[in-house]
Protein backbone atom coordinates (compact mmCIF):
# COMPACT_ATOMS: atom_id res chain seq x y z
CA UNK A 1 0.00 0.00 0.00
CA UNK A 2 0.96 3.70 -0.96
CA UNK A 3 0.48 5.89 1.45
CA UNK A 4 0.21 9.58 0.15
CA UNK A 5 1.39 12.41 2.88
CA UNK A 6 -1.84 13.13 3.62
CA UNK A 7 -2.89 9.66 4.77
CA UNK A 8 0.38 9.50 7.16
CA UNK A 9 -0.40 12.79 8.44
CA UNK A 10 -3.91 11.51 9.14
CA UNK A 11 -2.19 8.10 10.97
CA UNK A 12 0.03 9.77 12.95
CA UNK A 13 -2.08 13.20 13.53
CA UNK A 14 -4.30 12.40 16.49
CA UNK A 15 -6.93 14.94 15.48
CA UNK A 16 -7.66 13.44 12.51
CA UNK A 17 -7.01 9.51 13.25
CA UNK A 18 -10.70 9.34 13.63
CA UNK A 19 -12.04 11.38 10.82
CA UNK A 20 -14.65 14.50 10.50
CA UNK A 21 -18.02 13.63 10.49
CA UNK A 22 -19.63 14.49 7.07
CA UNK A 23 -21.06 17.59 6.50
CA UNK A 24 -24.78 16.33 7.28
CA UNK A 25 -23.94 14.70 10.34
CA UNK A 26 -21.83 17.82 11.29
CA UNK A 27 -25.12 20.13 10.66
CA UNK A 28 -27.39 17.75 12.88
CA UNK A 29 -25.03 18.06 15.95
CA UNK A 30 -24.27 21.20 15.61
CA UNK A 31 -27.84 22.33 15.01
CA UNK A 32 -28.84 20.42 18.17
CA UNK A 33 -25.94 21.54 20.66
CA UNK A 34 -27.45 24.65 19.68
CA UNK A 35 -30.99 23.55 20.80
CA UNK A 36 -29.72 22.65 23.95
CA UNK A 37 -26.88 25.74 24.88
CA UNK A 38 -27.05 29.12 25.26
CA UNK A 39 -23.93 31.21 25.13
CA UNK A 40 -23.20 33.74 28.32
CA UNK A 41 -23.13 36.89 25.82
CA UNK A 42 -26.55 36.01 24.22
CA UNK A 43 -27.98 35.21 27.58
CA UNK A 44 -26.80 38.75 28.73
CA UNK A 45 -28.06 40.51 25.41
CA UNK A 46 -31.65 39.08 25.57
CA UNK A 47 -31.83 40.46 29.25
CA UNK A 48 -30.11 43.57 28.48
CA UNK A 49 -32.54 44.34 25.52
CA UNK A 50 -35.98 45.84 26.11
CA UNK A 51 -39.10 43.61 26.90
CA UNK A 52 -39.18 40.17 27.82
CA UNK A 53 -36.55 38.26 26.50
CA UNK A 54 -38.61 34.87 26.07
CA UNK A 55 -37.28 32.82 28.49
CA UNK A 56 -36.24 32.66 32.53
CA UNK A 57 -32.88 32.26 34.15
CA UNK A 58 -32.34 29.23 36.69
CA UNK A 59 -29.38 29.46 38.94
CA UNK A 60 -29.52 25.42 40.41
CA UNK A 61 -27.06 26.17 42.65
CA UNK A 62 -27.19 25.75 46.72
CA UNK A 63 -28.57 29.34 49.01
CA UNK A 64 -24.63 29.63 49.80
CA UNK A 65 -23.50 29.89 46.27
CA UNK A 66 -26.39 32.15 45.09
CA UNK A 67 -25.61 34.80 48.05
CA UNK A 68 -22.04 34.35 46.76
CA UNK A 69 -23.27 35.97 43.44
CA UNK A 70 -25.87 35.00 40.99
CA UNK A 71 -27.67 37.04 37.55
CA UNK A 72 -29.70 39.52 38.32
CA UNK A 73 -33.35 38.34 38.00
CA UNK A 74 -32.64 34.61 38.09
CA UNK A 75 -35.19 32.37 39.60
CA UNK A 76 -32.92 30.72 42.61
CA UNK A 77 -33.92 26.97 42.89
CA UNK A 78 -31.72 24.55 43.77
CA UNK A 79 -31.69 21.05 41.90
CA UNK A 80 -32.31 19.38 44.75
CA UNK A 81 -35.88 20.77 44.95
CA UNK A 82 -36.82 21.15 41.16
CA UNK A 83 -39.69 17.85 41.69
CA UNK A 84 -41.20 19.90 44.55
CA UNK A 85 -41.23 23.54 43.65
CA UNK A 86 -40.36 24.13 39.75
CA UNK A 87 -44.54 23.90 39.17
CA UNK A 88 -45.15 26.87 41.79
CA UNK A 89 -41.81 28.50 40.77
CA UNK A 90 -41.89 28.73 36.94
CA UNK A 91 -44.28 28.59 34.09
CA UNK A 92 -44.19 25.34 31.78
CA UNK A 93 -44.79 27.93 28.45
CA UNK A 94 -41.73 29.84 29.24
CA UNK A 95 -38.63 28.05 28.23
CA UNK A 96 -35.74 27.92 31.07
CA UNK A 97 -32.35 28.62 30.64
CA UNK A 98 -30.19 26.83 33.75
CA UNK A 99 -26.85 27.65 35.07
CA UNK A 100 -24.20 26.57 37.46
CA UNK A 101 -20.94 27.32 38.86
CA UNK A 102 -18.81 27.02 35.49
CA UNK A 103 -17.25 24.31 32.81
CA UNK A 104 -16.51 22.26 35.85
CA UNK A 105 -19.67 21.66 37.03
CA UNK A 106 -22.62 19.47 35.72
CA UNK A 107 -25.07 20.72 37.89
CA UNK A 108 -27.05 23.65 34.82
CA UNK A 109 -27.06 19.68 33.08
CA UNK A 110 -28.99 18.25 35.97
CA UNK A 111 -31.12 21.01 36.58
CA UNK A 112 -31.63 21.15 32.95
CA UNK A 113 -32.69 17.09 32.97
CA UNK A 114 -34.87 17.36 35.98
CA UNK A 115 -36.80 20.12 34.09
CA UNK A 116 -36.93 17.85 30.71
CA UNK A 117 -38.43 15.68 32.76
CA UNK A 118 -41.39 17.41 34.38
CA UNK A 119 -41.90 18.69 31.12
CA UNK A 120 -40.22 22.02 30.44
CA UNK A 121 -38.09 23.27 27.03
CA UNK A 122 -34.76 23.89 28.64
CA UNK A 123 -31.13 24.94 27.96
CA UNK A 124 -28.03 25.26 29.74
CA UNK A 125 -26.14 28.15 29.95
CA UNK A 126 -22.18 27.62 28.95
CA UNK A 127 -19.89 29.08 31.30
CA UNK A 128 -22.30 29.37 33.65
CA UNK A 129 -21.89 31.91 36.71
CA UNK A 130 -18.08 32.16 35.96
CA UNK A 131 -17.99 33.24 32.45
CA UNK A 132 -20.71 35.68 33.50
CA UNK A 133 -18.29 37.23 35.63
CA UNK A 134 -15.28 36.98 34.12
CA UNK A 135 -17.05 38.50 30.62
CA UNK A 136 -17.91 41.36 32.81
CA UNK A 137 -21.48 41.43 33.21
CA UNK A 138 -23.06 42.30 36.61
CA UNK A 139 -24.02 40.40 38.66
CA UNK A 140 -25.93 40.24 42.75
CA UNK A 141 -24.15 39.20 46.29
CA UNK A 142 -26.39 39.16 49.50
CA UNK A 143 -24.40 42.63 49.50
CA UNK A 144 -25.55 44.34 46.65
CA UNK A 145 -24.98 44.47 42.39
CA UNK A 146 -21.17 44.15 41.56
CA UNK A 147 -19.26 43.93 38.53
CA UNK A 148 -15.70 42.66 37.42
CA UNK A 149 -13.71 44.12 34.56
CA UNK A 150 -14.30 41.54 31.53
CA UNK A 151 -11.39 38.91 31.38
CA UNK A 152 -9.97 39.94 27.85
CA UNK A 153 -9.25 36.00 28.00
CA UNK A 154 -13.18 35.16 27.57
CA UNK A 155 -14.50 38.57 26.31
CA UNK A 156 -13.66 41.81 23.97
CA UNK A 157 -12.36 44.51 25.47
CA UNK A 158 -12.86 47.17 23.17
CA UNK A 159 -15.83 45.35 21.16
CA UNK A 160 -19.55 45.04 21.81
CA UNK A 161 -19.26 41.54 21.05
CA UNK A 162 -17.05 38.90 19.85
CA UNK A 163 -18.10 38.90 16.31
CA UNK A 164 -19.12 34.92 16.58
Amino acid sequence: MVMTSHSAATAANPVLRVAPASPAAAAAYFGASLAFHADVSDVAAALAADGDPGFVVLDSRSTASWDQGHIPGAVHLPTALIPEQAAALLDPAVPVVTYCWGPGCDGATRAALALAHLGFQVKEMLGGFEYWVREGFAYETWEGGARRAADPLTAPVDAADCGC
